[in-house]
């Protein structure tokens, strides 16, 4: 089996730990999830992002086995969701929006309860410190905070020593140092070589800590691509932006800014000119979510950005 590196220098093999294939989720005659399609590697930070009704929920909780699917083909570890396979739980890790807890529990307690369930769990002590909680270990969890409870959550979720994780909306109502921290202890995962599989309304923290991402609408992947080089229509353009000796900030859009540079310059420099604050970006996560996801726009997958279609 051929082996290729990823994101963050990580080592992961060909076979997918998910692939989903024209995966299809109906209500009635309502269809939440219309032929989506796409994988995520071993090893790899993978983001779904989509608007609220987008179908982001109804895939994964088909992935984790909780919802049967309407149609097509659905892989997870190398089995079937569906049929949920106990081996499949045991390597699997979830960690929900929120979770309920026995309030007159110490953490230490909570994992060492959580840990029997498992054939070969983490070292308890190792997974409180992985999830950043050795200070409150003999703190009763009714006592914890909010942003203590969702690292407690993590430890849970991770005490299994299990090969894939789910992390639903992770850090919703967190603040700024809570959500830091968050990331901290995704990274350190992916640095174990655990798979994640994330959703969130944050784009910031799907730049941060994703490799790849797909951007689902109306239960369709419009795009799916590493945040960085990810981009359709007017969002795939660069931007260069600068200022005249007559201050006025200036903007153009263009898919080659070295000629656009090359102009620029040359005819500053005809003119006795500079350009002054001049800056070339590319579109961010953001602006191509936007533009993807706007109300009134098609959710038919772009030319070479969705439809399972890896933009590289």
């Amino acid at each position: 089996m051929r082996a290729q590196r990823i994101g963050h220098n990580h080592l992961v093999t060909d076979a997918p730990a998910i692939l989903v294939r024209d995966l299809h989720k109906a209500y009635g005659a309502v269809e939440a999830v219309r032929g989506l399609d796409f994988e995520v590697a071993r090893g790899e930070v993978f983001g779904l992002l989509g608007p609220n009704g987008a179908g982001k929920t109804t895939t994964v909780e088909i992935l984790e086995g909780y919802r049967e699917r309407t149609g097509g083909i659905v892989s997870v570890l190398g089995m079937d969701p569906g049929q949920r396979p106990a081996a499949l739980r045991r390597r699997v890790g979830i960690v929900l929006q929120s979770c309920g807890m026995y309030r007159h529990l110490t953490v230490r307690e909570a994992l060492e309860h959580w840990a029997a369930l498992y054939p070969r769990p983490r070292d308890v002590q190792d997974t409180i410190a992985l999830a950043g909680l050795e200070e409150k270990a003999g703190e009763r969890t009714r006592r914890l905070s909010g942003g203590q409870m969702r690292r407690l959550d993590f430890a849970l979720a991770l005490v299994g020593d299990p090969e894939l994780i789910f992390l639903d909306e992770p850090t919703t109502g967190f603040d700024p140092a809570a959500r830091r921290a968050a990331w901290q202890t995704v990274r350190r995962l992916q640095g174990l070589g655990k798979t994640v599989l994330l959703t969130t309304h944050y784009l910031d923290e799907a730049q941060a800590l994703c490799d790849r991402v797909a951007i689902v609408k109306h239960g369709r992947a419009l795009a799916v691509g590493a945040p960085a080089a990810l981009g359709v229509g007017t969002a795939s353009r660069y931007r260069v932006a600068w200022r005249g000796d007559d201050g006025e900030a200036q903007e153009r859009e263009t898919d080659d800014p070295t000629g656009l540079l090359h102009q620029l310059t040359s005819a500053a420099l005809a003119r006795g000119e500079r350009l002054e604050d001049l800056a070339v970006t590319r579109p961010s996560l953001e602006d191509v979510y936007i533009e993807l996801t706007a109300e009134g726009t098609d959710d038919v997958p772009a030319a070479g950005a969705g439809g399972g279609t890896d933009v590289r």
